[in-house]
């Protein structure tokens, strides 16, 4: 859970049209129905890897990806050796006691949309409280240190060089070609770009005479979208505003909504209100206005709407019922006058040949 929670704040980050590969590990002290070390290895937000200490194997996403000979294994292995050594060394320095405890780490690197290498980054935890994070810069060639792992403290100038020289001249590297490799193996997945279905809801408020309107856009891929409530041509504040996160849906596309509730002066007021949704770029741009009348009196003359159509077709289903009946009386009338005359005419013509014979 925690893995989940931390990965999708990193994907909040992450800047549209550019692509990132991160290493997601989790080392787990104490007695729980989880494995001891996980590993998830995300691609943008598709899951290529998963790794844990039960099996100590490395399970891909697709088929095309087992068969790589260099399954990322022994990093796997080496980041949980370095993570249990960091463990103990914290639970140390900071007196903690037996019981659970968990430390994370996310480390991995960004290709940014003109397929140029962005930063480097790395952060670490424990117990939910950051113990170090790193940010490399490949072109300007630093490194920026937030909060510093507790060891760091006090190195030199030639253990910061060393420090500085791995992550420049190994991890950053290593991390690049592992990124190129499965971008382009799972293109078609990371890739894609699938335009928002964007529709407008209006809800009636219980026990109250204004209503919500809330503009939804969904189906869409990759995640990046600009979803904006206007009132009057004018932005609405944000805090007027609820909703706003970018959810997941089953099928692997995301959802946004956003809703404003419009009280029963400002329907009296007439205002305009509508949705603009830009996605990838402005030739998608969407511009929906939501219905020009909003006024109070719109629910009740609908409902009287509704009201007088259904007793139109009460009335109507009255008369065809009514009519069926007078026709079938009708129809079973001139049956019986027709089968009664027969039967008079045959006894006159019996009657008539007995008188001669």
């Amino acid at each position: 859970m925690q893995t989940l929670v931390f990965l999708l704040s990193y994907l909040t980050l992450v800047k549209a049209g550019s692509h990132s590969l991160m290493v997601f590990a989790t080392y787990i002290v104490g007695q729980t129905q989880f494995p001891e070390f996980t590993v998830v290895l995300m691609l943008d937000d598709v899951q290529v890897v998963y790794y844990d200490s039960i099996s100590w194997k490395a399970v891909h996403h697709s088929q095309s990806n087992s068969n790589d000979d260099n399954d990322g294994g022994d990093i796997f292995k080496d980041i949980y050796d370095i993570m249990k050594d960091r463990t103990f060394y914290l639970k140390e320095h900071q007196n903690c006691t037996d019981g659970l405890h968990v430390y994370q780490k996310r480390v991995g690197c960004e290709l940014l949309d003109n397929d140029q290498p962005g930063l480097f980054l790395s952060w670490d935890a424990f117990n939910g409280q950051t113990t170090e994070a790193f940010t490399f810069s490949v072109v300007n060639r630093t490194m920026q240190i937030d909060l510093p792992w507790m060891r760091i403290k006090g190195m030199g100038q030639m253990e910061w060089l060393q420090v500085k020289g791995r992550y420049e001249h190994v991890y950053h590297p290593v991390c690049m070609k592992t990124l190129r490799k499965y971008l382009e193996k799972e293109k078609n997945t990371v890739m894609r770009k699938v335009k928002p279905r964007v529709r407008i809801l209006k809800t009636k408020l219980p026990d109250s005479q204004g209503l919500q309107i809330s503009c939804l856009a969904t189906g869409f891929y990759p995640r990046h979208i600009n979803l904006t409530l206007f009132r009057d041509g004018h932005p609405v504040d944000d805090d007027q505003i609820t909703g706003g996160e970018i959810l997941p849906n089953g099928d692997g596309t995301y959802q946004m909504r956003k809703s404003l509730v419009i009280s029963a002066e400002e329907l009296r007021e007439g205002r305009k209100y509508n949705c603009t949704a830009n996605y990838l770029n402005l030739d998608n741009k969407l511009d929906i206005m939501f219905d020009e009348d909003l006024e109070i009196s719109d629910f009740g003359s609908s409902a009287l709407f509704v009201v007088i159509s259904v007793l139109v077709l009460m009335c109507v289903a009255v008369l065809i019922i009514t009519a069926l009946i007078i026709w079938r009386k009708k129809t079973c009338a001139a049956g019986l006058g027709s089968s009664t005359s027969n039967q008079s005419e045959y006894a006159l013509a019996l009657t008539s040949e007995q008188e001669t014979t």
